[in-house]
C-alpha cells in the first residue's frame, strides 16, 4: 500500500470499479439503522428547517448550531414569519454565530420565497439557486431530502467521503477537480429517487460521525471495504488541497463609550464589508487617532485585547473604555483621506444604547465580549 498521492493524476467517474456502485444501497442501509435522527432539523424534513439548519450549519458546528435553530424556529416558525421580521430582529438572533451575510441573506432568501413563489420553496435545484444564499449545495440539499430529487450535495463532508472512497487525488483547490468530484457524485447516487431523502442524510452523517477530517472511525464505515484511499492508506491524505487560506494580520481599536446611564455608543455599520449591517463601537485605525477623538477631561482604562478570526484577516481588536461621561459624541477628523472612524467603510451614526437596545440588534461577537468587560469592571450598567 502507498501514502504517496499524485494531484496531477485526475480519475474520471468512469474509473469507479463496478464493486463500488454498491455504496448508495450500502450508505441508505447504514443511514436507517446508525445515522442521525435526533437532530433538531430532521424530526420535520420540511424544506423551511432543512433550509434553516443548512445555511446555519456552513461553517459552523452542530453543537453550536442546535441553539441557534432552535430560537429561530421558536421565534419564526414558517418562511412567512421569518419574511416580515425587521432585519434588526433577525440579526440580534444571529448574533455570535458568524459569518453575519448568511443572516442577511437567510432575510432577503424568506422575501424572496414569499413574493416570488407565494411561501412555497420551489422544487427543484435551479430555482432554489435563483434565491438569495442558496448555492448548489444547499439547493441540492432540499430538493433531495425534501422532496426526493435526484441531485448531488457537495459539502466538505461530502466531498471527503467521496474523495477518499474514490480515490480521488486531484487537487480540490481547482475548479476543474471540484467538478470531477462531483460528476462521481452523480454517479454514485442512488437508482430510486425514494432513497434519495436517506441517502443525503447518510453521507452527511458518514462524513461528521465516522469519516471526519482526523479522527477517522474507518471500522465503522459501512463502505470500508470498497473504499480506495483505506485499500492504499491513503485515508488521511486525501481529500488533497495545495492552497490555503492566508490572513492577513489587521489591528483595529474601539472606543466604548458609556455614559451616566449607563448607555453605550453605537453605531450600524455599512451593509457591506466586515460585519456588514452589524452594530458595533466608534473604530479606528490606531490608538492616537482614536485617544484624539475622545473629548476632553474623559479617560480611558484599555481593555483586554481579543483576537477575532475571520476568513481572509487575523484581527487584533484594542478595546478602549471611557471611566467618565463624554459630554458629546466622539469627533472624528476627517483630514486624511481615509477616515480614521471607520477603514471598513461609512457609518449610519452613533446613539447611546442601552443594555436592551444592544440585545435587540446584530452584534458581532467582539462587541459582546467588550460589553461583558466593561459590565464586569462597572464602567456600563
Amino acid at each position: 500500500m502507498s501514502k504517496e498521492i499524485n494531484p496531477s493524476v485526475a480519475l474520471s467517474a468512469e474509473a469507479i470499479a463496478p464493486e463500488q456502485m454498491g455504496f448508495a444501497k450500502a450508505l441508505v442501509k447504514w443511514q436507517r439503522v446508525h445515522g442521525r435522527h435526533d437532530l433538531p432539523w430532521q424530526v420535520n424534513l420540511h424544506p423551511y428547517p432543512v433550509w434553516l439548519s443548512e445555511v446555519m450549519l456552513q461553517q459552523t458546528q452542530v453543537s453550536t448550531v442546535k441553539a441557534y435553530f432552535s430560537k429561530f424556529m421558536l421565534r419564526f416558525p414558517t418562511v412567512q414569519d421569518l419574511a416580515h421580521a425587521q432585519e434588526d430582529e433577525v440579526m440580534a438572533l444571529w448574533s455570535g454565530l458568524g459569518y453575519y451575510s448568511r443572516g442577511r441573506n437567510l432575510h432577503a432568501c424568506a422575501k424572496a420565497i414569499v413574493a416570488r413563489f407565494g411561501g412555497e420553496f420551489p422544487r427543484d435545484q435551479e430555482s432554489l439557486m435563483s434565491l438569495p444564499g442558496i448555492g448548489p449545495s444547499t439547493a441540492a440539499a432540499i430538493a433531495s431530502i425534501c422532496f426526493a430529487q435526484k441531485t448531488a450535495i457537495m459539502d466538505g463532508n461530502v466531498s471527503r467521503v467521496l474523495a477518499r472512497y474514490v480515490g480521488y487525488e486531484g487537487d480540490l483547490s481547482q475548479s476543474v477537480h471540484q467538478k470531477m468530484l462531483y460528476q462521481f457524485a452523480c454517479t454514485l447516487l442512488p437508482s430510486k429517487a425514494q432513497d434519495m431523502p436517506t441517502y443525503t442524510q447518510g453521507i452527511m452523517d458518514l462524513g461528521a460521525t465516522v469519516c471526519a477530517p482526523k479522527r477517522v472511525l474507518c471500522n465503522l464505515c459501512p463502505v470500508q471495504k470498497t473504499c480506495q484511499a483505506y485499500a492504499r492508506d491513503q485515508v488521511l491524505l486525501l481529500p488533497f488541497k495545495s492552497r490555503k487560506v492566508k490572513r492577513k494580520q489587521k489591528s483595529i481599536f474601539w472606543l466604548i463609550a458609556s455614559n451616566a446611564r449607563g448607555e453605550v455608543l453605537g453605531g450600524k455599520r455599512a451593509s457591506s464589508g466586515v460585519w456588514g449591517g452589524m452594530y458595533a463601537f466608534p473604530e479606528f485605525e490606531s490608538e492616537g487617532d482614536l485617544r484624539d477623538a475622545v473629548p476632553q477631561g474623559v479617560n480611558l482604562r484599555v481593555l483586554t485585547v481579543l483576537r477575532h478570526e475571520l476568513t481572509h484577516q487575523s484581527l487584533s481588536i484594542h478595546g478602549f473604555a471611557s471611566l467618565s461621561e463624554p459630554k458629546h459624541r466622539p469627533k472624528v477628523r476627517t483630514a486624511s483621506p481615509k477616515t480614521a472612524l471607520d477603514p471598513w467603510g461609512s457609518w449610519a451614526g452613533f446613539q447611546w444604547m442601552s443594555m436592551k437596545d444592544w440585545a435587540q440588534v446584530g452584534r458581532p461577537k467582539p462587541v459582546e465580549d467588550f460589553l461583558n468587560q466593561t459590565v464586569q469592571a462597572g464602567h456600563a450598567w
